[in-house]
């Protein structure tokens, strides 16, 4: 493999994973990652005096084998079984999620309880025909008083769009299979009897998972060390400025890092940007169409406020869905209850306050100390602790945190694709950013492996083709609506 170098562009779980695939086989490679400090991208844990917190929560938990097998060869050890325990926080009271019966019903009481039954029961017998909405699709489901309890305002913080006019497309793959009934009997049925192969489990409601010991950047942490070890190159801080090609073949991408600009050579090209960035950055510029689709494609943005409180213990679970409208704050994370060691302090607690926000909005352009602030008055209005209790806080900001499907991102996408497997075949894309597709970490990893394993063994997997659950299928229509990532709401089409 002396006459190939492989040029991977970012260090979260697709391009460390590629990197990885591609040691194994021998290959010589460089990765660019543009942050000075971390690896892992949106899997990244940062560290803050000790304290130990993530960019979201990542549940290690694939209906892949494969996946799973790599984790554990990465990991061994380090990796700890967690029991997961969420909850949804709805007018003052914890709701379990995956809901269960006897606690939504005393949650709710006798007579809110009775309108959510007969609500289900007129959306079963009354369903919308044709569902377009996402409204429409889980009132099918659920009927329409839980639907507004337990999925309308969270995922309306998430998405910043009425859920009147988000497609049902992504409540269909990312609840599939899930219903109110299904998630009765997943409750009331002893366990022998559910199913237990893994690609049998509907992900929504697995009860545990795996979780790096120091979260999941530990992991990556862990791969970056051992290819600097096996002698790989890989450089922190460093931004991608230009993305070079010609004769049919991208040749190289400048950069600017710590010891300024420099330019990188390679035969292949492994991207893990967000496409209308690599779009942006080819030099010379690729054909209007091409980067007019690119320029069309959107994000959503996301912000991370982690505060340590000063108290041993606030809640048992991983994490608390915030359903209550009159806060800003869309999730909560507890990490000491992912795994102790994340706290170096066992008489403080650290949670992770999750805001969606687009850049250059209200929240997004708010300073460290105001955000900081506002966690701490929506912890104590949400009745978790006193203002006075929060000992120090700290913001990371996340940019294209999460591809925005809007009605026409599949034709931007398709174009964008054609042009570079047709006129840059050395390029290849993976990953949630660099597909377009709002994936789950193992579909990132997986899109990685097949496209490593393209480069080094000349095979000719079509990275397109893994589903959600990061499972290849060869016999896939481009069409196909759930390949390539797990959907995320996109606006109704009104020309449909």
């Amino acid at each position: 493999m002396a006459s190939k170098h492989v040029v991977i562009l970012g260090a979260g779980p697709a391009g460390l994973t590629a990197a990885y695939e591609l040691n194994r086989h021998g290959v010589p490679l460089t990765v660019l990652e543009k942050d000075p400090r971390f690896v892992g991208g949106l899997a990244r844990t940062v560290e803050r005096d000790g304290y130990r917190f993530d960019i979201g929560g990542h549940r290690f938990f694939s209906k892949s084998q494969e996946i799973e097998d790599l984790w554990t060869e990465m990991m061994g050890e380090q990796l700890r079984s967690c029991a997961r325990i969420s909850r949804i926080y709805y007018r003052q009271k914890y709701f379990d999620y995956p809901l269960k019966p006897v606690n939504a019903l005393r949650n709710l009481g006798p007579i809110e309880s009775m309108r959510c039954l007969l609500s289900y029961a007129w959306a079963r017998m009354h369903p919308v025909k044709n569902p377009r909405s996402l409204e429409d699709w889980v009132r099918n489901q659920f009927g329409y008083r839980l639907f507004s309890i337990f999925f309308k305002t969270y995922t309306e913080k998430v998405w910043g769009i009425s859920t009147s006019e988000l497609s049902a497309d992504w409540a269909a793959q990312r609840i599939k299979g899930l219903s109110l009934m299904e998630t009765i009997r997943h409750a009331v049925v002893p366990a022998r009897f559910q199913p237990h192969e893994r690609g049998a489990v509907i992900k929504t409601l697995i009860d545990r998972f795996r979780y790096p010991r120091l979260g999941p950047g530990q992991l990556w942490e862990v791969v970056r060390d051992k290819l600097v070890a096996g002698g790989r190159r890989i450089e922190l801080g460093a931004e991608v400025t230009s993305i070079r090609h010609s004769g049919g073949m991208i040749r190289s991408v400048a950069i600017q890092g710590a010891s300024g600009r420099q330019v990188i050579e390679g035969t292949d090209f492994i991207s893990t940007l967000p496409i209308r960035e690599l779009i942006e950055r080819c030099d010379p510029p690729l054909p209007t169409p091409v980067r007019e689709a690119a320029a069309k494609l959107k994000y959503r943005d996301f912000l991370t406020v982690a505060v340590v409180v000063k108290r041993d213990s606030l809640f048992p679970d991983n994490w608390i869905y915030i359903h209550d409208p009159a806060v800003k704050v869309g999730r909560i994370q507890n990490f000491k209850n992912w795994s102790p060691d994340m706290v170096p302090d066992q008489r403080a607690t650290c949670l992770g306050l999750e805001y969606f926000c687009f850049e250059g909005d209200g929240l997004w352009t708010s300073s460290d100390e105001e955000l900081v602030d506002l966690g701490r008055r929506e912890l104590a209005t949400l009745g978790i602790c006193r203002p006075e209790e929060v000992a120090w806080g700290a913001t990371v900001r996340v940019q294209k945190a999460y591809p925005v499907y809007d009605d026409q991102y599949r034709e931007h996408v398709a174009v964008v694709r054609e042009y570079l497997e047709r006129a840059l075949p050395n390029l290849h894309l993976v990953g949630r950013n660099g597909m377009h597709h709002y994936n789950n970490q193992d579909h990132s990893m997986m899109t990685a492996l097949l496209a490593a394993r393209n480069i080094a063994t000349g095979t000719t997997y079509d990275v397109w083709k893994v589903n959600s659950d990061a499972e290849y299928h060869e016999e896939a229509r481009a069409s196909d609506r759930e390949i390539g990532g797990r959907h995320v709401p996109m606006r109704i089409d009104e020309a449909a």
